[in-house]
């Protein structure tokens, strides 16, 4: 059992760097420039501050997955592996659940702001940018798809820490019905 939850965490934390590292790269580098009359406008995910979380999000999940998929490949190579202090493990459960927490919040973000770039603000009269940009839209919207899911894998990864971490408090008895 241990084994096989050891080869999901390794999973999902590979997973996550791939999907980080692909939103930041699609988003990060997208771009395009119109030409209006005679002035040039060019549209970068930098006019948005909630892309530019999002590119931090998605780049800071995908190096810290890299290193701790690093951590979990050395763990598995060794087979007789002593148990990790528990300090080891809350420090990696307390990083698990905020990137969690950071990635979900980067991305609703940026979910926001591309609802407001795809349908614009009649209120406020702002109006769809993506009817201007299309390009820039949809290899936004890619990046985004993928930070969703990487975001999906992040809450797995947390999970997984979490079952790691408690199982360790576990008592080995029966319960009864009425212990809470």
């Amino acid at each position: 059992m241990e084994r096989k939850a050891k080869l999901a965490e390794l999973s999902l934390r590979a997973l996550l760097c791939a999907l980080g590292a692909l939103a930041a790269a699609l988003v990060g580098t997208d771009s395009e420039t119109r030409t209006f009359f005679s002035f040039q406008k060019k549209a970068s995910f930098t006019d948005m501050e909630a892309m530019v979380f999002l590119v931090a999000a998605s780049a800071a999940a995908a190096g810290y997955s890299l290193l701790q998929a690093a951590a979990r490949c050395c763990c598995l190579a060794a087979r007789p592996s002593p148990r990790a202090p528990r300090l080891a493990r809350w420090c990696v459960f307390a990083c698990d659940q905020a990137l969690a927490y950071v990635l979900l919040a980067a991305v609703a973000a940026a979910l926001q702001a591309s609802v407001v770039a795809k349908r614009g603000l009649p209120e406020l009269q702002w109006m769809p940018v993506c009817d201007l940009y299309g390009a820039f839209c949809r290899r936004a919207g890619g990046g985004i798809a993928c930070a969703v899911a990487a975001g999906l894998a992040a809450v797995g990864v947390s999970f997984l820490s979490a079952f790691n971490l408690f199982r360790l408090y576990g008592g080995g008895g029966a319960t009864t019905a009425t212990a809470w």
